[in-house]
C-alpha cells in the first residue's frame, strides 16, 4: 500500500495525500480527516510527533510546462511508486510538490520554507531555461527522465539512445528497410535522443531513411489518433512498412486510426512502441515495444541523491542511464527468417 493507492481510493492526487499526511498546508480539513481515515484503515498512516525535528525528508517536484506527456498515466505513477517505496527503505519521508512553469515564486517559497534534505525534480517536460530557479537552492538535486549536456546537475533517466536504437534495429533485422517515424510534435529532450538513437540504427544497417515517413503527432493516446487520421484521410499519405513511436501512446493512438482506414497491423504497417505500458498487452495486436524499467530508475535517483546528501559533498556529477529491453509479440510482421 503506497500513497498513489490511498489517493486513488479518496479521489486526490497523490501531492495531497503527502500533505495531507504531513500535516502540510493546502488540504481541507474534511479531505484531511478523509485521508488519513483511509490511510489508517490501510495499515499505513501512523501517528507522528509534530515536534519531531529530525524526520529526514526528500522532497519530488513533478514539473509540467505543459502537461502533455507528464500525466496520469502508468509510466509516471510507476515513477511514483518506485521513489515512494526506496524512501521508505532508506528511512525518508517522501514529500510531493507539483511545480508548473508559471508559477516558479510560489514553488520557490514552499521549497524555501517546508525544508528537505534534498530534491529530485521529474525533468521529463523541462527544456535548459527552466532549470534556473532550481539553481537557486542550496540543497542537493537529482534530475529524473531528464539530461542537459553541459548542465552539472546528477540525472538519472533511461538509455534513450540504445532504446529507439534497439527497436530499429529489430524492425531492420525482421527485413524492413522501408522504416518510418512516429515523433512527437511536442519537443522532449528524451525524444530527441530517441531520434538519434534511431537514425544510428539505420546507419548502421546500411538503410537509407526517407523523410516521407516522418511523422508528427501529440504524444498522448487521443491526440495522435486525432493527428494520424488526419493525415490518412488527406488520402495522399505514403506509408513505410514499419514504424517506430516515440513512446507506446503514440503507437496506441496511430494503431487506432491506421485500423479504422481499413489498414492492418502488422501486414500492411508493424508497428514498435517504446514503454511498454500495460495496455500492451491488450491491444489487437499486442505491441511489440521496448520496455522501461520504471521503478529501477526510480530507485536509482533517490540513492544517488542520498550519496550526495550523507556523503562527501566534493564529488563529481554523475549521469545514470538505465537500459531497458525488447520485449517481442505480435506487432512486427517478419518479412524474412
Amino acid at each position: 500500500m503506497n500513497i498513489t493507492d490511498i489517493a486513488n481510493i479518496v479521489g486526490v492526487s497523490p501531492a495531497t495525500v503527502s500533505n495531507a499526511l504531513n500535516d502540510r498546508k493546502g488540504v481541507s480539513e474534511e479531505t484531511k480527516q478523509r485521508i488519513l481515515k483511509t490511510a489508517k484503515e490501510l495499515g499505513y498512516y501512523k501517528e507522528t510527533n509534530s515536534n519531531n525535528n529530525t524526520q529526514r525528508s526528500i522532497r519530488f517536484v513533478i514539473y509540467k510546462k505543459h502537461g502533455l506527456v507528464v500525466a496520469d498515466t502508468p509510466f509516471f505513477s510507476s515513477l511514483l511508486e518506485g521513489i515512494e517505496n526506496e524512501c521508505r527503505r532508506q528511512g525518508y519521508e517522501l514529500l510531493i510538490s507539483h511545480a508548473y512553469h508559471s508559477e516558479w515564486k510560489e514553488f520557490i517559497n514552499v521549497v524555501n520554507t517546508e525544508y528537505s534534505q534534498g530534491i529530485i525534480i521529474l525533468a521529463t517536460e523541462m527544456s535548459l531555461e527552466d532549470l534556473d530557479p532550481f539553481r537557486e537552492l542550496s540543497v542537493p538535486i537529482v534530475l529524473l527522465d531528464g539530461h542537459f549536456k553541459g548542465e552539472d546537475f546528477d540525472c538519472v533517466l533511461i538509455n534513450n539512445m540504445d532504446a529507439s536504437y534497439k527497436a530499429t534495429k529489430y524492425l531492420v533485422q525482421s527485413g524492413h528497410n522501408q522504416i518510418g517515424y512516429l515523433h512527437s510534435s511536442v519537443h522532449i529532450n528524451n525524444f530527441l535522443y530517441r531520434t538519434l538513437g534511431f537514425m544510428d540504427a539505420l546507419h548502421d544497417c546500411k538503410v537509407k531513411f526517407n523523410s516521407e515517413f516522418d511523422f508528427y503527432l501529440e504524444p498522448n493516446m487521443e491526440g495522435a489518433y486525432r493527428d494520424m487520421k488526419a493525415l490518412l484521410e488527406k488520402g495522399d499519405v505514403k506509408l513505410p512498412t514499419a514504424f517506430f513511436a516515440d513512446n507506446d501512446n503514440i503507437a496506441f493512438g496511430a494503431m487506432r486510426a491506421l485500423k479504422e482506414n481499413k489498414i492492418r497491423i502488422p501486414q500492411d504497417v508493424s508497428i514498435v512502441g517504446l514503454d511498454d505500458m500495460p495496455f500492451c498487452e491488450i491491444t489487437s495486436p499486442r505491441l511489440t515495444t521496448i520496455k522501461v524499467f520504471t521503478q529501477d530508475i526510480a530507485s536509482a535517483a533517490v540513492r544517488r541523491l542520498l550519496q550526495i546528501i550523507e556523503g562527501d559533498k566534493e564529488r563529481t556529477t554523475q549521469k545514470i542511464e538505465v537500459n531497458t529491453e525488447l520485449i517481442i509479440r505480435d506487432s512486427v510482421l517478419q518479412l524474412k527468417s
